[in-house]
């Protein structure tokens, strides 16, 4: 049952940790200076992600620190602490760094944007190699990741394919706030991915906001990264 949960768990986490465009069209986010996430597993709190924003004229940049752990009958099954930080110019990814503590094991990415080649050099824990300069990178704050199909693991650097589809226009109520959103379904569309590793997301959108207020995903339990607070 440990190994299960642990596999399961880690699958998604690679992808929900952090998900951002190659192109962010960061003067989208120059008044955001910050969205913090509760993260929830089977309706408690269990840990936080947070996006801190800075842009100066044409840069911006997004810190994400993240951790949360699962505990089964008192015993901790899984953890996660993680940093990172993007770096956008003129829209344009050019610098992606993290570094994670899986449980007891260091896991990273360190990614540039090579102007002459029109591509990213990723040097990571899993993959290490060239990238499409239209890759993602996996976090919550950015609303292009409703317009990929490709992402880059945010802990890893390994590179995989999703699908996205809009479901319907829904009210819900965040913090006592009913906000008009977009329902939005993402999933994986390699088929010989193993089950467990497979994506499965709803995605709850604001375009009035431009934030993604919720996430939610079924696996060994109700899984939900909800808004908590922006500004």
């Amino acid at each position: 049952m440990k190994i299960k949960l642990f596999n399961l768990i880690v699958g998604l986490t690679i992808f929900i940790i952090t998900i951002s465009v190659s192109y962010s069209h960061s003067d989208h986010y120059k008044n955001f200076n910050k969205i913090e996430m509760d993260v929830y597993r089977n309706g408690k709190i269990i840990g936080f992600s947070n996006y801190e924003f800075k842009y100066k004229k044409n840069i911006l940049e997004v810190m994400n620190n993240t951790e949360f752990e699962v505990k089964v009958l008192g015993v901790i099954l899984f953890s996660i602490k993680s940093m990172s930080k993007e770096k956008y110019v003129n829209n344009q990814l050019v610098q992606f760094n993290s570094s994670t503590l899986q449980n007891d094991k260091n896991k990273f990415v360190n990614l540039t944007f090579d102007k002459k080649l029109e591509n990213f050099k990723v040097v990571g824990s899993s993959y290490k190699g060239v990238a499409d300069k239209n890759n993602i990178i996996g976090n919550w704050w950015n609303h292009e990741i409703l317009k990929s199909n490709t992402q880059i693991s945010p802990l890893s650097g390994s590179i995989k394919e999703q699908k996205v589809t809009f479901i319907s226009k829904e009210v819900i109520n965040i913090g006592n706030e009913d906000i008009e959103v977009k329902h939005f379904k993402l999933v994986s569309t390699d088929k010989n991915l193993e089950e467990d590793k497979k994506l499965n997301f709803d995605i709850w959108y604001s375009e009035e906001k431009n934030i993604i207020f919720k996430v939610e995903y079924n696996r060994l339990g109700k899984w939900e990264y909800i808004v908590k607070n922006y500004q």
